[in-house]
């Protein structure tokens, strides 16, 4: 058993309310630059709907993620290395500018120097942000928000064409009733990454300390195999360097202790961060089951209880951090994911394990069993309003179980009962035991739960090891040493927005944010020398130090 420690996230789709601020903050922060302009680590999507870019769940289509072979060995969808280097200077598997979309911008000039005693009011005419030329606006990557661009695309949803017939047309009707929710997306890091393997030029690669995976933006030659490889079409070109970027899950904000911009800016409160440790040699036999449906339960038995003495051990004998294993135990979404069991991973049939994990939305479920003519107090009719609901199960299914609607309905229980007991404690102070044996839980569980879901506080939402500000200060002064210390993020066009040309000194501080740091003289990462430094791999990111017997750290 080899104990890795993954930053994951969980995000409650309940309460999202598609405002994107979350998109607009990871835009300012990251993909502001030349290159870039259509470019979202960050997105939000109206469900149902085709997506961004275009109908990118559409494997059969775009060939990514992973399959098995005749020999039940995983390989991936794109093909095995003959096959990509086959087609390496000729990728036909690529999304092309029009299934993202082509960014404009507008003449505000026109408005500026509009002469006076004009008759008509001047108008901002779009141009294209990449050819200056003007141009009609008809697709954007949340063009189908709040339903406003869905009419025109969303039946070519790919998750309704691999519904039955019956389910599929339950979706049409509701949609027409203004059924929808919003799905924020980023990037998955996963646990077994197609991109990474994909890649020709070894630049992706998965950071052995958190999980989290990068591009080395030195080794990246553009073949673009990445983009092919992943399912979630969340890795992009910067048409100006010719680099692939994507999201960093804000390596330096989570170095740092503090949550992703995302999470930090989220008005719904959606997200939480937490660490959680799995066991590297069970990745390889949890994504390659022979059933779809048996991989959110492989992916599951692959995760680690932080609370077992046995893996706390065998984390210390991997040399991880004191400070990691307590935040393992502590992480919100160990609870939400193997505890409680209601958090899913955005299709997990394409075999990559992805570390973004989802709540999935529960319709106004009291409504519709008063509408039902049932008794909300009653288990039973509660329970069994569940597939009645405006958002069908079949859907949420095909997104989040690989079509099992088995269990995406006994999350929707979990959520509807913990509602129900709630709301009877909250006006009467009753105990629904019912509600209680038929979810398998205590009243402790469910209270506990609804803390975490309703109203959690920040410090229990983000659960990360924070550093201290001696560390942060010793990061700024590698930032600013030296050429070999200089990082690819802040080269000139790159994803770190510096413009200062290689060798030279940056000037970003690393320490702009302190308010989550923790006091002086505190120790809380041991082992971990340096952000910016060079690993022995050559690749960028922290180097772990093995703890030694008697060390004291």
């Amino acid at each position: 058993m080899r104990i890795r420690a993954q930053v994951a996230m969980v995000m409650n789709l309940d309460k999202c309310i598609g405002c994107h601020t979350c998109s607009v903050t990871c835009k300012q922060t990251w993909t502001n630059r030349e290159g870039t302009e259509y470019v979202w680590f960050n997105n939000v999507e109206t469900k149902p709907g085709i997506g961004y870019p275009k109908h990118y769940e559409d494997q059969d289509r775009w060939k990514g993620g992973w399959v098995l072979d005749g020999k039940g060995r995983l390989k991936l969808r794109s093909g095995g290395r003959v096959k990509r280097l086959t087609g390496i200077f000729s990728n036909p598997d690529l999304p092309s500018l029009d299934d993202y979309y082509e960014p404009a911008t507008f003449d505000k000039d026109v408005l500026v120097s509009a002469p006076a005693g004009l008759t008509d009011t001047p108008v901002k005419q779009p141009r294209s942000a990449l050819t200056g030329e003007p141009m009609a606006i008809e697709w954007g990557a949340n063009w189908e928000d709040g339903l406003g661009g869905a009419h025109e695309r969303a039946g070519g949803d790919p998750n309704i064409a691999r519904m039955p017939p019956e389910a599929a047309a339950k979706v049409k009707f509701e949609f027409e009733k203004t059924f929808m929710f919003h799905l924020p997306r980023i990037c998955e890091h996963c646990l077994n990454p197609a991109c990474v393997s994909a890649c020709p030029s070894g630049a992706m690669y998965k950071r052995e300390e958190d999980g989290i995976v990068l591009v080395d933006q030195d080794k990246c030659r553009g073949w673009r195999m990445c983009v092919s490889a992943c399912p979630y079409k969340k890795v992009y070109v910067n048409h100006a360097t010719g680099k692939a970027e994507k999201c960093t899950f804000c390596f330096p904000r989570i170095e740092a202790g503090l949550p992703t911009i995302c999470s930090e800016t989220c008005v719904g409160r959606l997200r939480y961060l937490g660490i959680v440790l799995y066991d590297e040699d069970a990745v390889l036999a949890a994504a390659s089951v022979p059933d779809e449906r048996d991989l959110l339960d492989a992916q599951r038995d692959a995760f680690c209880d932080p609370h077992d003495p046995l893996v706390q051990q065998a984390a210390r004998e991997a040399g991880m951090p004191e400070e990691w294993i307590t935040a393992a135990a502590n992480s919100p979404v160990h609870r939400l994911i193997s505890e409680y069991r209601i958090a899913l991973p955005l299709h997990p049939e394409y075999r990559t394990m992805p570390m973004v994990w989802y709540v999935p939305p529960l319709s106004p479920v009291l409504d519709a069993v008063g509408q039902a003519g049932r008794d909300d107090t009653d288990a039973d009719d509660v329970f069994h309003t569940i597939r009645d609901l405006r958002i069908p199960v079949e859907y949420l299914a095909e997104l989040f179980s690989a079509g099992d609607t088995e269990v995406v309905a006994g999350v929707l229980m979990k959520l509807a009962a913990m509602r129900a007991y709630m709301r009877a404690r909250t006006l009467d102070g009753t105990v629904a035991a019912e509600l209680l044996e038929g979810i398998g839980m205590s009243a402790e569980q469910v209270e506990a739960m609804y803390r975490l879901l309703a109203v959690a506080k920040y410090d229990d939402r983000y659960v990360v090891p924070p550093a201290h500000a001696a560390d942060a200060a010793a990061l700024e002064a590698q930032a600013s040493a030296a050429q070999e210390t200089s990082c690819s993020l802040d080269c000139a066009g790159g994803p770190g927005m510096g413009g200062d040309p290689v060798g030279a000194a940056s000037a970003t501080s690393a320490t702009v944010e302190r308010f989550h740091l923790v006091g002086e003289g505190e120790q809380v990462r041991p082992g971990r020398t340096g952000l910016l430094r060079r690993r022995a791999d050559g690749r960028r990111g922290l180097n772990v130090t093995p703890r030694t017997p008697g060390s004291g750290s």
